[in-house]
């Protein structure tokens, strides 16, 4: 039998270093003045302090690290010394420190370090951004888009396989779509892909039976793409620094790291003996090793080997959760519907079996054998879900597990989500279970789901007012992927532009869908800060500014609560701290 282990987020140092930080404060105030000054006052502004009862104070005395105090500009600036620096904020409003609850910085930082990748809207641009690569490139060399989904086009279908060789008949073309994609006629014959090939990830025109160049992400071993990333560990860290200084601009000051294998987690640890790291990091953990065909025995023996679970490290980098991928993904007809998936997506997604609801990479039984594995080695567990079907098996397992220990402080979560029924809303509650969310995906996909799948379908989608008053914990995230602007990146990663969608349920075409799911400014703001920081185990250390918490904090460039609504996703970050540091600023 394995001895359990006692899970880390059951130790709080946040705690008791609240608790010191405000005994030395009521120390300094018998005394009638503090006895150690604080390194920097900031003062002469209009500070949202999200406690539990939302708090306005006008300054912030630092020290050590953290919030020393935080009070009127009278009080805060009495714990000015001589060495004290002051801040004058000019009335600007401060918020705690976001956090970014998934993204993917690392790989995101390296997508244009050899070119930009195209912002592309339609087919004709799409086609002429093609057309340009191929005059550039020798006869045979790939042109490959990194992340290239064709439901974000105006004409919301795929490129034929017949423009695609229109354009580029000599370059092998393939457009990434994560769980899906495109490939040209060269791209078959570099691939030695042909007619005689039979896997049920390249797919056929419905009509001719032929080949039509869509392929699903089980075909993507077929494809014999180059390795076009070929970068050394100076030149990865370099880009990964600077893709940080980004989202220090953006306002994050702690970010999630959406999945990496515990060998790829080194360049976190290397950026921070070489004081780059100006952001807290969180880091999900993928396994190595296969799941199916696995008897329960030999999934506990490679968890155990993982080593070190959710909670492990300390302020500036922690593990994060036990992740797998389990399903595809809602823009290629891959995710795993609770219902088929309908004649429009059939026609759309080349799908010939009207009881198709997706793909499902592991059956409940073996998913079941998976969390156990994790939840006795200390592991919260989560998957990549992004159909309603894989939330509802997620759940089953969840409510096996929690019939064996209790899960609700290990918090489980679910990834992306984007259907919850009202009875899974219930049971995530009922689990203490947290919805992942990324309301770029709202923002940028709901209109492709409404002419998907209908209007009545679509009331499951990003339905946050439902997860909020039934009490469920929603974070905020992104998924970005790729590119690296905060607005036109593959997935936008600006918090404001994601507040401003949860707040308006406004779409990048213009569309309100569902304004009944709208929230109001102040839960959206709490998804980036004190329900993030619930994610992460960090509800003691940062999320809201009251002493004793981590010094990480932000000033605006307009009053987020104030200004006119449509102006939220206009909104600029002019200081980030991080740890007591200024690590961005507009000046």
């Amino acid at each position: 039998m394995l001895t359990e282990r006692i899970p880390a987020w059951l130790r709080r140092p946040g705690v008791f270093a609240a608790l010191a930080a405000a005994a030395v404060l009521l120390a300094a105030g018998c005394a009638g003045g503090p006895k150690e000054a604080a390194d920097a006052v900031y003062y002469n502004g209009r500070v949202v302090t999200l406690d539990s009862v939302s708090t306005l104070a006008g300054a912030i005395a630092v020290r050590g690290g953290r919030i020393m105090a935080v009070g009127t500009d009278p009080e805060i600036l009495r714990l000015a010394g001589p060495q004290t620096r002051k801040v004058d904020l000019g009335g600007r409003t401060v918020l705690p420190g976001l956090i970014e609850a998934h993204a993917h910085p690392e790989s995101a930082s390296t997508s244009e370090l050899a070119d930009s990748v195209p912002d592309v809207h339609s087919i004709d641009e799409l086609l002429n951004w093609i057309r340009v690569e191929a005059e550039s490139h020798a006869d045979g060399e790939w042109i490959v888009h990194p992340k290239l989904f064709f439901t974000r086009l105006a004409e919301l279908r795929a490129p034929t396989l017949a423009e695609l060789d229109s354009v580029a008949p000599a370059n092998p073309v393939f457009l990434d779509g994560s769980y899906g994609g495109s490939i040209n006629s060269a791209a078959m014959r570099a691939s030695g892909i042909t007619e005689k090939t039979r896997h049920d990830g390249l797919l056929r025109d419905n009509k001719t039976g032929k080949l039509n160049g869509l392929v699903r992400f089980t075909a993507f071993p077929l494809i014999k793409v180059p390795d076009l990333d070929k970068y050394s560990q100076s030149e990865r860290e370099q880009a990964l620094a600077r893709m940080i200084d980004r989202y220090n601009a953006a306002g994050f000051t702690s970010v999630t790291s959406g999945g990496l294998q515990r060998n790829q987690t080194a360049i976190w640890d290397s950026l921070r003996a070489h004081g780059k790291l100006n952001i807290r990091v969180f880091e999900n953990i993928y396994i190595d090793f296969p799941l199916k065909g696995r008897t329960q025995e030999e999934i506990r023996a490679d968890v155990a080997a993982l080593g070190q679970p959710t909670c492990e490290g300390d302020d500036w980098i922690r593990t994060g959760r036990l992740k797998y991928v389990l399903d595809g993904g809602i823009l290629t007809g891959t995710a795993y519907l609770s219902q088929p998936w309908g004649s429009k997506a059939n026609a759309l997604f080349g799908i010939d079996d009207p009881a198709y609801r997706g793909i499902l990479r592991l059956n409940e039984d073996e998913f079941t054998m998976f969390c156990r594995a994790g939840a006795e080695n200390g592991w919260s567990m989560t998957a990549h879900a992004t159909g309603g079907g894989t939330v509802e098996m997620m759940l089953n397992a969840y409510e096996t597990i929690a019939k064996e220990r209790d899960i609700r402080p290990m918090r489980f979560s679910i990834i992306h989500g984007n259907f919850f029924s009202p009875e899974s809303i219930r049971r995530m509650k009922e689990l203490g279970v947290i919805a992942e969310s990324q309301a770029a995906w709202f923002y940028k996909d709901a209109d492709a789901m409404l002419a998907i799948l209908g209007p009545e379908r679509l009331r499951d989608f990003h339905d946050y007012r439902s997860l909020v008053d039934a009490g469920v914990v929603v974070s905020g995230g992104s998924d970005h992927m790729v590119r690296l602007d905060d607005r036109t990146s593959i997935n936008p990663y600006s918090p404001w532009l994601a507040m401003w969608s949860m707040i308006t349920r406004r779409t990048e075409r213009g569309s309100v869908i569902d304004p009944e799911q709208a929230v109001t400014r102040e839960e959206a703001l709490r998804f980036y800060t004190v329900n993030n920081a619930f994610t992460q185990f960090s509800e003691n250390e940062k999320g809201c500014l009251t002493p004793g918490r981590l010094a990480d904090f932000i000033a605006l460039d307009r009053d987020y609560f104030k200004c006119p609504e449509d102006e939220i996703k206009d909104i600029r970050v002019v200081l980030t701290v991080v740890d007591g540091r200024e690590v961005w600023s507009a000046q």
